[in-house]
């Protein structure tokens, strides 16, 4: 039996937990051992704060009335025994609403007046001013409660003509999509912006977020919708009323936001929503399925996609199947085909990127430390040398070897000013890549294209800015690449030659590869051509969204930069890292042979008691390394383990 969503969810919060544990206990291990510096330490806490806050966003999209709400009631909510979304006649989500947990805040629903739409500040802006929210608490454990206080993202305003268009929901061009007018002449509104809701739920502690996103109306006023949060989601449920397949708005949903070139389908699902309305006591089972799959195989040839995401389903039955325990009814209701496509392909890609990240992180740190235990190695094997040298060897001869271990420490110190050079230049190519990603330079990279949306009027000459624009970001993010394969041929070439010199085992680390991000650029510069095009002209000519829309853009790409920049942080205080790592076991090796001949002089006995302490860390330092692998096994065979997950899911039952 296959199974659940939820349960594949549960799964996968399961493996992380235990992940972060494993984490925990390798750090705890390397620092008893003294295995652990600062660098890898903050590796280790990256590691274990990635997978602990790995966060996986469903986005629920649609056209008014499609059944969104009742569908992310049926799939994670019926465990309430009633509906917790507003879903009912009349009652629909007006505002788009984000459903996630956040241990710091107590349970809430705060929501965003619609009138910030009149200022400049972007959404995520918004969310660093907490207290320009109206805040309601939840008490999670009184489903009635809950749902009566999340009835408030239903909620509408009646405001005029002008205030409506001052908010973006009335265009004097679009008539044809602007709301109904009422008998004074009024347009109804949502009366919220935007709706955060925070509760304890067992798959949104475990990192889950829901987006739910009204209307066509409400998706194309709110560029960040479909410049940051959507094209971030790992899903996004697409969904349609099965009687009537795809209609015009449904269409322009899908090619404006969804969709904006051939290839970009694999994280969509289009559900064709309320199949009970086809089930007809006039029509044989045969029939009605015959009816389904006509639908589907005609969404599926309209929208682009491969006919296995297309599912059909009643997410109304659905919901009232679980709620009434009717195993029958949930089957005909076909929401376990949904709960199953989205746990085998959300949830295993999900696992098998997050495991081959974890699997690649903790590789690295194995051969590191697994380095510094091999040094010692080779640094009590030749302390060992140097003592059975002394066997039966006079005074002057042990005081012979201290000078001479004396002046190789000194020889050794003197080196460092050329290791220094080193990192002087080091540090002055890394000025330069964070010179090019900073804030500073993307606002200026920017300024062109800012001066273009924020004219006056009709945009022209706005996409020959913005092409040229995302040309600059590209470039920016190639120059950078280029600089730190500067500095990768520096390291290597310095690695070589202190290798050569001093007998390190110095190893460049990866060079970081910026230029993967270009896939984000174009993401981004796909997400906003819409609003490029003449069907937007005239609302892009309105101040108020032309500014929403820079903003947007601007938060989405310092975003990119500033990962590129930790991927390039990272990566250079490995290299530190490991180079500190050698120079300090390597101080450590003098101090230990002075020590050593110090007590030969010192004890007639001391030679021989000293080879003995040797042989004896010697054994030490080979359990030591078997611990290592030990404890790092699970860890690293992590991207298998998700690899033949996902293959085992891909099979099927």
């Amino acid at each position: 039996m296959a199974i659940s969503f939820n349960e594949q969810f549960d799964q996968h919060g399961t493996w992380r937990r235990e992940f972060a544990l494993r984490l925990k206990l390798l750090a705890e291990w390397l620092k008893d051992n003294e295995l652990l510096d600062a660098a890898v330490e903050e590796r280790l806490h990256r590691l274990e704060g990635q997978v602990r806050s790995d966060k996986v966003m469903v986005a629920f999209v649609a056209e008014f009335s499609r059944g969104k709400s009742e569908m992310i009631n049926a799939i994670f909510f019926a465990g309430y025994g009633r509906r917790i979304m507003p879903a009912g006649a009349g009652r629909t989500t007006m505002c788009p609403t984000e459903m996630g947990y956040d241990a710091d805040v107590p349970p809430c629903l705060r929501l965003l007046p619609i009138e910030t739409r009149l200022q400049p500040q972007a959404l995520m802006e918004w969310r660093m001013v907490p207290e320009k929210w109206t805040r309601i608490d939840l008490d999670v454990n009184n489903p009635q409660q809950l749902a009566l206080a999340l009835e408030k993202v239903a909620e509408t305003l009646k405001v005029t003509q002008d205030q409506a268009r001052a908010l973006g929901f009335w265009h004097n061009q679009e008539s044809d999509d602007n709301p109904m007018l009422d008998a004074q002449g009024m347009v109804e509104v949502p009366r919220w912006r935007h709706a955060l809701i925070n509760i304890a739920h067992p798959l949104l502690k475990q990192g889950l977020v829901i987006l739910d996103t009204p209307g066509l109306n409400a998706i194309g006023a709110e560029p960040e919708l479909t410049v940051s949060l959507i094209p971030q989601a790992q899903a996004v449920i697409f969904i349609l009323g099965a009687d009537t397949g795809v209609t015009k708005s449904d269409l322009a949903i899908w090619r404006e936001h969804l969709i904006t070139e051939a290839g970009e389908t694999n994280t969509r699902l289009v559900v064709l929503n309320k199949i009970d309305t086809l089930w007809d006591a006039l029509s044989t089972p045969e029939q009605i399925q015959a009816q389904i799959d006509r639908q589907k195989a005609n969404t599926a040839e309209i929208l682009g996609l491969a006919a296995n995401q297309v599912i059909a389903v009643s997410a109304q039955k659905g919901l009232v199947a679980k709620v009434t325990d009717d195993a029958d009814l949930l089957c005909q209701s076909c929401l376990p085909a949904l709960e199953d496509a989205l746990g085998r392909g959300m949830m295993g890609k999900r696992q098998q990127i997050l495991g081959s990240a974890m699997a690649l992180g903790v590789s690295d740190l194995r051969t590191e430390m697994g380095r510094v235990i091999n040094i010692r190695k080779r640094d009590l094997t030749e302390q060992m040398m140097e003592l059975k040298s002394l066997q039966g060897k006079n005074a002057s001869v042990i005081k012979h070897m201290r000078s001479r271990i004396s002046q190789e420490q000194t020889e050794f110190d003197l080196g460092g000013a050329k290791i220094h050079a080193v990192r002087s230049v080091h540090l002055k190519l890394l000025r330069e890549v964070f010179g090019i990603l900073g804030s500073t330079a993307l606002k200026k990279e920017m300024a062109e294209l800012t001066a273009a949306l924020m004219q006056k009027g009709l945009k022209l000459g706005v996409k020959r800015a913005y092409g040229e624009t995302f040309a600059n970001l590209r470039a920016s993010l190639e120059r950078v690449q280029a600089l730190s394969g500067e500095i990768q041929t520096m390291l290597a070439a310095t690695f070589r030659q202190l290798n050569a010199e001093h007998g390190f085992s110095l190893q460049a680390p990866t060079e970081p590869q910026v230029l993967r991000y270009l896939d984000d650029l174009n993401a981004v510069q796909r997400s906003h051509l819409q609003y490029l095009g003449i069907g937007n002209a005239f609302k892009l000519a309105q101040p108020e969204f032309a500014d929403r829309l820079v903003r947007a853009l601007s938060t989405r790409l310092r975003g990119i930069r500033e990962s590129a920049l930790a991927d390039i942080e990272l990566w250079s205080k490995s290299a530190a890292a490991q180079l500190d790592a050698q120079l300090r076991e390597r101080r450590r090796s003098f101090i230990r042979r002075i020590e050593a001949i110090d007590r030969i002089q010192q004890a007639a006995g001391g030679l021989e008691e000293r080879i003995s302490e040797i042989q004896q860390q010697d054994t030490s330092l080979n359990q030591l390394d078997v611990k290592l692998a030990e404890l790092t096994a699970y860890l690293i065979a992590a991207k298998e383990t998700a690899r033949s997950v996902e293959s085992a899911e891909s099979a099927g039952p």
